[in-house]
């Protein structure tokens, strides 16, 4: 039908445009967790990797401490604004924790509790680098809130 020959508002409209495809950067979730279900995403994240890395590598730690840094980002990725400051505490904690499945104790819990702390002395390296760079994303993250705070008021 012409547009002439239209009427009400879709003659003054034109023709609807069919919608296009999403943009390419908003295909991943954008959830926001709360400081308490960050800290809950990360242990959880890194006891199943863990057990993961336990099954398929035989307990690598180098494994284990690489898969650490994306729980990192992600979880400071995924904290809200107002909790942003939990994120950096939550990843030792987790790393820890994930670390009960990976760590070798072969002699009951005082063994398992052993081979914890064994991993956590020597897979420091990757406990401090992924605490690091989830410590800079959130501080530059809380930043770039206040001061988007401050141009509203």
């Amino acid at each position: 039908m012409p547009v002439a020959a239209r009427r009400g508002p879709e003659a003054v409209r034109g023709p609807v445009p069919e919608p296009g495809p999403a943009p390419i950067g908003r295909r991943f979730p954008n959830p926001r967790l709360t400081g308490l279900g960050g800290g809950l995403f990360c242990v959880a994240a890194m006891l199943l990797l863990g057990a993961l890395d336990a099954l398929l590598f035989g307990s690598s730690l180098i494994a284990y401490g690489v898969l650490f840094l994306p729980v990192c980002v992600l979880t400071a990725l995924w904290v809200r604004p107002g909790d942003l400051l939990t994120a950096p505490v939550a990843l030792p904690i987790a790393f820890g924790a994930g670390l009960v499945p990976v760590a070798d104790g072969s002699a009951g819990f005082l063994g398992s509790l052993m081979g914890v702390f064994t991993g956590l002395a020597t897979q420091a390296g990757w406990l401090y680098g992924g605490t690091l760079i989830a410590g800079v994303m959130v501080l530059v993250r809380r930043v770039r809130w206040v001061r988007s705070r401050r141009r509203r008021v």
